[in-house]
């Protein structure tokens, strides 16, 4: 009988994988690929994902790492943009394809390609590309200038999801502000993109950034689906266990009976005799986590990060998620940056506001204002005067 995990066991599990119960001294793309690349679809704030995990984190460097070319962003997983090495981004990409492909199809842009030779407008993008990165705007209006009777977003939105391109700097960079602008991945990190895709090595790229884990995780953090025969084709170079159901997880899954979770056998792990100093009630720190931080969106049950209450507090239609604190390992509260200017970059950090779900103990009171001032000081390092502020909860 498969050794059942709890909940906490599997938050420890985690939060160790992802440096969030310790902070390393590792270098950062190093970090980035042990991850499985960060969501990076914003400008900046992705960059708090790194402070909440390297012990000396220069916000500076990584952005030279991306001006550089040893770090990119552009859309894997989930069809959404993720900053990761140019090393993975040859096999994540062909990985991800039909997922990109599938997010054309679903969208407007693929209803009104539909009858189109798309191949015809993916090799009249590479070649204006090839010559100067262009924003999606500037890309349709060529692209208008060969096919008049299709608006230029439709266009440029074929290209983004079937042809392999990278987000170019200034935009993203730490401190600098710019257009969207695309290249294709190919001429940009000088490697091929790999066509054929790999599923068996994401299944363990994801267990050893995230598991131990469902079928349905893997499926939720990459946006493939069908992946249970890869998985069951890599049964005998894994371990398996069984959830523990509560009702907040059975909720979570809508399932009635626990659910197989299935790990790297040597990953940090509680009960695991390669870790014993990790086990469920391994202290985890506070931290800041940013919008799409990584650990909120890597599980189709979420209930190891954050209660279904919770989910529910932060939950939104449309627009930016706010950023959230892990107490204990799991969100307690969401938290915001007050400016003295309104900016997007990522300067002139004044304040910062937490706003805690339930009352707090003194320790967890500390602890958040100790991250919090942590967390400014990466922000603003020559901002004066900063404070955290902690409100009282709802």
């Amino acid at each position: 009988m498969a050794t059942v995990l709890s909940r906490r066991a599997l938050n420890r599990a985690t939060l160790a994988r992802q440096f969030l119960l310790e902070r390393v001294d590792l270098p950062t793309v190093e970090v980035v690929t042990r991850l499985g690349g960060l969501q990076a679809q914003t400008p900046h704030t992705w960059y708090v994902a790194l402070q909440n995990r390297l012990r000396s984190p220069d916000p500076h460097e990584v952005g030279r790492l991306l001006t550089e070319g040893a770090l990119v962003r552009m859309s894997l997983m989930r069809s959404t943009l993720h900053l990761v090495t140019p090393q993975e981004a040859r096999w994540l990409r062909g990985t991800t394809a039909e997922v990109m492909s599938r997010d054309l199809e679903h969208s407007t842009h693929g209803k009104a390609t539909a009858g189109m030779d798309r191949s015809a407008v993916l090799d009249m993008a590479r070649k204006i590309l090839a010559e100067h990165p262009l924003t999606p705007k500037q890309l349709g209006e060529h692209l208008t200038e060969h096919w008049p009777d299709v608006p230029g977003p439709h266009l440029s939105y074929v290209v983004r999801c079937l042809l392999p391109v990278v987000q170019v700097p200034p935009r993203g960079v730490w401190g600098a502000s710019g257009a969207p602008a695309l290249a294709p991945a190919d001429t940009w990190t000088g490697l091929p993109m790999d066509a054929e895709p790999d599923r068996e090595r994401l299944v363990l790229r994801y267990l050893a950034a995230y598991g131990p884990a469902s079928v349905q995780d893997v499926q939720a953090w990459s946006g493939l689906t069908r992946l249970r025969s890869v998985v069951e084709s890599l049964r005998d170079r894994l371990v398996s266990f069984h959830s523990e159901e509560d009702e907040n997880t059975a909720k979570a899954r809508r399932a009635t009976k626990p659910v197989e979770l299935f790990d790297l056998p040597h990953a940090p792990r509680p009960g695991s005799e390669l870790h014993p100093d990790l086990h469920p009630d391994t202290p985890a720190p506070a931290r800041f986590l940013y919008d799409f931080d990584n650990i909120l969106r890597a599980h189709a049950d979420r209930t190891r990060v954050i209660s279904a209450e919770s989910r529910r507090r932060i939950a939104v239609r449309n627009g930016m998620p706010p950023s959230t604190v892990l107490l204990d390992g799991s969100v307690a509260a969401t938290w915001k940056v007050n400016r003295d200017r309104p900016a997007r970059l990522p300067s002139h950090a004044r304040s910062l506001d937490v706003f805690p779900f339930r009352p707090l103990k003194s320790a967890e009171t500390e602890e958040i204002m100790d991250e919090g001032r942590r967390l400014l000081a990466f922000l603003s390092p020559d901002q004066n005067g900063q404070e955290v502020r902690i409100h009282d909860p709802d």
